[in-house]
């Protein structure tokens, strides 16, 4: 995979090859302009390592109708900065970062309240999603300076890139917007990448139990490898009686829905008990039913979210000193231009046994 220069129209530009969306189901390995510094504040970043996402499944499913046809997939790298624009600052060329699934301003209201996922000016979830993203050979970051990491000394690219997405998602949206605290029952709906990024940043907080509920025994097993005290079937047992024999009939004091399906919130809103918290992480594409005559009645707190990233920087110390692995989340290894067996691997995560797949230069 080379980048290469053309003559188009008399006019010479550079050529890479990036996956493209072209509408629900439909994805192509194919040739695009290479991108280019477009404001000062961006930087070139070269792909060295990036990932597939549970919401890039959920955007080929047309449930994310703001992609558009022809735009470039992806939100998650580990790179060299190849260009920066002249106003960047703390992003030289030749420095090795991680490209974050948030892009932050860092001047609006909500980037300097911690809130970059909901970023006035021009960032938030972009890359992938707005603007042309990581599942491609260079790719082009705004806000350079508050969007991209160090990498830090000692950690694998493969490591770091955990935390561009689904580490900060789990540990923000779903730990500490339900508010885990020592000797909690944490219920966990769903065993995928999210569920197990939950489990392991629930592990920070010393809960009683974590209990891991998923309909594939695989992903059960990879719960009760992340640290869950307890693992259900959903298919097999029921996840409401099980909880409720932990808790002396309450119920858990979190539930964190992980897969983003009507069924798995519904669920998630059964297990809390009175005064508990419902966390929801997943990506939704239909409606769910809110059942509030029940739950008013029981000081429920429920709270959604787009993750923000301002957890990152804590994360990264996390894996340099070895408190967090992050490496166990990879199952496979893919070249770039294996886009299409790393899809349907990764979209047949229950048959396969995938958690995250990493497609890199050198894989």
């Amino acid at each position: 995979m080379v980048t290469e220069d053309r003559t188009r129209g008399g006019k010479r530009e550079m050529v890479m090859r990036a996956l493209v969306y072209h509408g629900p189901g439909v994805k192509a390995w194919e040739d695009v302009p290479t991108p280019e510094v477009t404001a000062d504040t961006d930087a070139i970043v070269r792909v060295d390592a990036t990932t597939i996402c549970g919401t890039d499944l959920h955007i080929l499913k047309g449930d994310v109708p703001a992609v558009t046809d022809g735009r470039i997939l992806g939100h998650e790298a580990v790179g060299t900065v190849e260009a920066v624009g002249s106003g960047v600052k703390s992003v030289k060329v030749g420095d090795r970062v991680l490209v974050s699934c948030i892009s932050a301003c860092g001047t609006c209201r909500f980037c300097r309240e911690g809130h970059a996922g909901q970023c006035l000016g021009g960032g938030g979830w972009i890359l992938g999603h707005k603007i042309d993203g990581t599942q491609a050979e260079y790719v082009r970051v705004p806000f350079a300076d508050t969007s991209t990491y160090p990498l830090p000394d000692g950690a694998s690219d493969e490591d770091i890139l955990m935390l561009a997405d689904i580490l900060p998602t789990g540990y923000e949206v779903g730990v500490l917007n339900g508010q885990v605290r020592p000797g909690d029952v944490v219920a966990i709906v769903g065993a995928g990448p999210i569920g197990l990024s939950a489990i392991t940043g629930a592990r920070l907080f010393s809960p009683s139990h974590i209990v891991a509920i998923d309909l594939a025994d695989a992903r059960l097993q990879a719960a009760k490898n992340f640290g869950a005290d307890v693992t259900v079937n959903n298919g097999r047992q029921d996840a409401l009686e099980v909880i409720r024999e932990l808790t002396d009939g309450l119920g858990a004091d979190v539930a964190i829905e992980a897969v983003g399906v009507p069924a798995t919130f519904e669920l998630a809103a059964q297990l809390a008990r009175p005064g508990g918290h419902i966390a929801n992480i997943g990506v939704h594409g239909e409606p769910a039913t809110l059942h509030l005559e029940d739950l008013w009645i029981k000081n429920i707190t429920i709270t959604t979210g787009l993750v923000d990233a301002y957890s990152t920087p804590t994360l990264l110390r996390l894996l340099a000193t070895s408190q967090i692995d992050a490496g166990r989340f990879i199952t496979h290894h893919f070249s770039l231009d294996d886009f299409d067996k790393a899809y349907d691997v990764f979209g047949r995560a229950a048959d396969t046994g995938a958690l995250k797949v990493v497609l890199s230069r050198t894989a």
